[in-house]
């Protein structure tokens, strides 16, 4: 890959999730300080995968059949970043709903088109996509951090006259806004999330050109539909359903691990979010091995090792969840970047790789419609009523030990069947087109 364009996926790929990881993080507590009730709210944060199941039928398609994917990105995010930019503004459910639905109808699918724009200027995928979609990673990071400090009430931090970095460390994360001001400066995310949305949409202009492939005489011209019959075979099959079982697993750390922290293992509520994001620092190492580590261990044992990354973190947050082992708690989390790229990553890798080019970006999204939308879709109304089940009503004492062994369970039963009926077809190389379009037919056992 030439270097100006790696820089312009890199930058792409950073933009992307920086949108993206501005507000995530926040809004959890940001509805309720709305005075958003709980129905209110779960349909708000369910915006964003049931926009994942509506791109698979139409933003994919537009995407694949007819706009250049960089325009396609360009006009999704100048769509989407006004709709967030203006979530800054409004209070009132109807509006902020309707904003919200607006910005992740236009930004879900951006996510597979990322991926696709990224592909098709690559020459060795395996090697060069985990380098790539590292940028996505750390513009994350970029995003997540700063409001650690930025959200602060700074004249708390300096009556407590800390000396030593880890005292004012303390004191910064211990004084937090809270109130008309938190809210208030809050709302600030958005507006970054909707400039840099608003910054992508101008740099996606200038990204490779990414033309739009027609269906061929006598093919089927809905490339979702055409996507969708890829599960006809048994190696896409095997594969896509256990992207569900992943994504469900993947969505649970996020809805127990905070309290599960500080009810537990004792950890500071000030420092959950740090805790929590060990993970995405250990991420960025691991897109950087992850071509060596497809190259030597293969397609099914790179993603085996991805899923079992989630049932040896929940196994230790079930049986070590005290707080005399916080230490092993907090060490275990690095596992959440491995996990991510060595099963989701490695999946977007191998779908492009497999499956037909001219419905790339469709193909992409027939697996986020697992990734992004149904997984979590599920795990959203699942997570509440586990937590609840779990939980002794009289005491309120949480059973987080029989609490995780769900998702540890799920796991391990997801990379049973991956070891056991997850069989692609042999990777061949100089094919010709017609050949390389046939190939992923005629799966191995």
């Amino acid at each position: 890959m030439q270097r100006s364009v790696f820089y312009k996926l890199f930058a792409m790929m950073f933009l992307e999730f920086f949108i993206w990881g501005a507000w995530l993080p926040l809004i959890f507590g940001y509805l309720p300080d709305l005075k958003f009730n709980a129905f209110q709210q779960s349909l708000i944060l369910n915006a964003f995968p049931a926009a994942a199941i509506l791109a698979m039928f139409f933003s994919n398609q537009f995407a694949d059949r007819y706009f250049a994917a960089e325009k396609f990105l360009a006009v999704s995010h100048l769509i989407g970043g006004l709709s967030i930019l203006g979530l800054a503004w409004v209070t009132d459910f109807w509006s902020f709903f309707a904003l919200m639905l607006v910005h992740c109808v236009f930004y879900v699918p951006t996510i597979s088109i990322t991926n696709s724009i990224a592909f098709a200027s690559m020459k060795d995928a395996q090697t060069e996509f985990g380098i790539v979609r590292m940028g996505g990673t750390i513009g994350w990071i970029a995003a997540a951090w700063p409001p650690v400090f930025i959200l602060v009430d700074w004249a708390k931090v300096s009556e407590k006259g800390a000396t030593g970095l880890k005292d004012w460390l303390d004191a910064v994360f211990a004084s937090g806004l809270t109130g008309k001001a938190l809210q208030d400066a809050t709302s600030w995310t958005y507006v970054v999330a909707g400039i840099a949305s608003l910054l992508l949409a101008v740099l996606s202009l200038g990204l490779p050109h990414t033309p739009p492939k027609p269906a061929a005489a006598g093919d089927d011209a809905s490339a979702w539909m055409k996507s969708i019959k890829l599960l006809a075979q048994p190696f896409v099959l095997v594969l896509w359903l256990v992207t569900f079982v992943d994504s469900f697993v993947h969505n649970c750390f996020f809805s127990w691990t905070g309290r599960f922290l500080v009810k537990a293992v004792n950890i500071p509520g000030n420092w959950v979010t740090p805790v929590m994001s060990i993970g995405q620092i250990a991420e960025i190492l691991t897109m950087a091995v992850l071509g060596t580590c497809l190259k030597h261990l293969g397609w099914r044992m790179t993603m085996m090792i991805g899923i079992l990354g989630h049932a040896a973190r929940f196994a230790i947050f079930a049986f070590f969840g005290t707080p005399e082992y916080a230490s092993l708690v907090v060490a275990v989390n690095i596992l959440h970047g491995i996990c991510y790229a060595f099963f989701f990553a490695t999946v977007y890798i191998f779908v492009d790789e497999f499956l037909p080019k001219d419905v790339r970006t469709s193909a992409q999204g027939l697996f986020n419609l697992m990734i992004l939308g149904l997984g979590a879709l599920v795990a959203n109304f699942v997570c509440p009523v586990l937590f609840d089940h779990y939980t002794n009503a009289e005491t309120q004492v949480v059973d987080f030990r029989g609490l995780f062994l769900v998702p540890c369970g799920a796991a391990v039963i997801a990379t049973i069947i991956l070891a056991l009926c997850f069989h692609p077809p042999k990777a061949e190389v100089n094919l010709t087109p017609e050949e390389e379009e046939d190939a992923w037919k005629t799966p191995t056992v």
